[in-house]
């Protein structure tokens, strides 16, 4: 469901360049990415509320990635849970009237001397109220906190609250970067090369896995400006979308396309069908996500697609029960992102369908959600040390494109005592050696890579 800038794009391309080596290609025809699409004018979304900067002080780099060694390794952690789906029999006008009760998100906690004093204790000291917060809210934006200026400060917080930290649902797919993987922390997006690419609001998961909670902190903020870190209420949203197109979505459900492959339209189907099956054996495996392998489905002569299985745009919150939009459109809809900053290659752009028919969210349908999701935007002024704490079924996060250099980073987090949630999975550890081969070839572009802005 929600593939943060395509995870497949690098995995894709390596099938068939395999493909290609061994000799299946069609009178000396290449396997060529290409863009069949003209965007239209970019212009970066607004939001709904924008707080000042305070431009508080940080660590150096050298300072912040220190871990505390006298610490467990934590690398052996739960694989992300499945994730619950409560999607049946909503009635959608009775939904929006309970969405539109939910109280504010996210819940903005400012530290005191007093609570910079107390460090990791005050976590503890609070930890019931916080979590229960987290559950009301849907988001905690922790401003002023010195502890979490570093690695070290921001696991002994997430221990203080007792989270249990579990992998990313995309953990195997690539573009997974640790940034201290003992401490289980990874890194946010903060490449150079994909500073100018806007990330629409998702939640982190997949119609098949989510994480439960997240906590994002800042190390360093954008050293040139920009890089506000965007929430946004699921129950906010769910309760300002027009009910009409909330009922035809729900009905009609939605896949989402997460990468795509163009190959020459003039192969014979043959070959055409190779390439599919290739990749659909090679490659697909590797993700841990329910894909189908489909040709052509917006329109794109020799445009193959990985497009996940139907699912509701709307869920309901396992623990709350409170209905929430649960849906990655914003994000994902290509009528969408050819409008706003995207660095993302081609083969990486992503797209979303009606799943009765496959046809590709209408212009009309995405500009009411686009309307509706950044109404209720807040793009925080994240600084060195500030933690959002995220309930990943009820919020929805993004990323504002920013100058210069930027470090953030998040944890991901499993259910608690919930064994049947939480799963009893570890680690994947045969799909890791992807992982770090993407990311590798990932810091290989150059700083000012922007391949899909012209």
């Amino acid at each position: 469901m929600m593939l943060s800038f395509a995870a497949l794009c690098l995995a894709i391309p390596a099938a068939t360049n395999a493909f290609a080596t061994s000799g299946a290609t069609a009178s000396g025809s290449s396997f060529a990415l290409f863009s069949t699409l003209e965007a239209p004018k970019r212009e970066a979304p607004g939001a709904g509320y924008v707080p000042e900067w305070e431009n508080r002080p940080g660590l150096s780099e050298e300072e912040f990635m220190k871990s505390d060694m006298s610490k467990p390794d934590l690398s052996g952690m739960w694989e992300c849970p499945l994730t619950k789906w409560d999607s049946d029999n909503i009635d959608i006008k009775q939904a929006q009237k309970e969405a539109a009760q939910a109280p504010n998100c996210p819940l903005e906690v400012r530290a005191s001397d007093s609570d910079n004093q107390m460090g990791a204790e005050y976590f503890a000291k609070n930890k019931d109220k916080l979590r229960e917060d987290l559950l009301k809210h849907g988001a905690i934006w922790f401003r002023g906190f010195d502890l979490m200026k570093g690695v070290a400060g921001h696991r002994e917080m997430y221990e203080a609250l007792e989270l249990q930290p579990c992998l990313d649902p995309l953990h195997s797919s690539g573009l997974r970067k640790f940034s201290s993987e003992r401490d289980a922390l990874y890194e946010e997006v903060n490449k150079p090369s994909l500073r100018g690419h806007y990330i629409g609001l998702h939640s982190e998961s997949t119609t098949k896995r989510t994480a439960a909670y997240a906590a994002f902190v800042c190390f360093q903020k954008a050293t040139e400006g920009g890089g506000r870190f965007l929430v946004a209420d699921g129950a906010a949203i769910l309760a300002e979308l027009d009910t009409k197109l909330l009922e035809k979505l729900y009905e009609r459900k939605i896949r989402i396309s997460v990468s795509n492959l163009d190959i020459p339209p003039s192969l014979p189907g043959f070959v055409k069908e190779g390439v599919k099956g290739l990749v659909d054996a090679a490659v697909a495996p590797k993700f841990d996500m329910d894909l189908e392998m489909m040709y052509e489905m917006d329109g794109k002569p020799g445009r193959l697609q990985a497009v996940e299985i139907a699912e509701s745009p709307i869920n309901r919150h396992p623990v709350t029960g409170l209905p929430v939009w649960f849906n990655n459109a914003h994000n994902h809809a290509r009528k969408l992102r050819d409008r706003r900053p995207c660095g993302v290659p081609e083969v990486g752009m992503t797209e979303v369908f009606y799943a009765d028919t496959m046809d590709t969210l209408s212009l009309e349908d995405c500009q009411e959600i686009k309307r509706a999701s950044e109404k209720h935007i807040t793009a925080l002024a994240m600084e060195p040390g500030d933690v959002l704490l995220v309930d990943n079924y009820r919020a929805l996060h993004g990323r504002d494109v920013f100058q210069g250099d930027r470090y953030h980073a998040v944890s991901w987090f499993t259910w608690d005592d919930n064994e049947e949630w939480r799963g009893d999975e570890r680690r994947m550890v045969e799909k890791n050696g992807l992982n770090k081969a993407m990311n590798s070839m990932m810091d290989w572009l150059p700083k000012d890579f922007e391949s899909n802005q012209s």
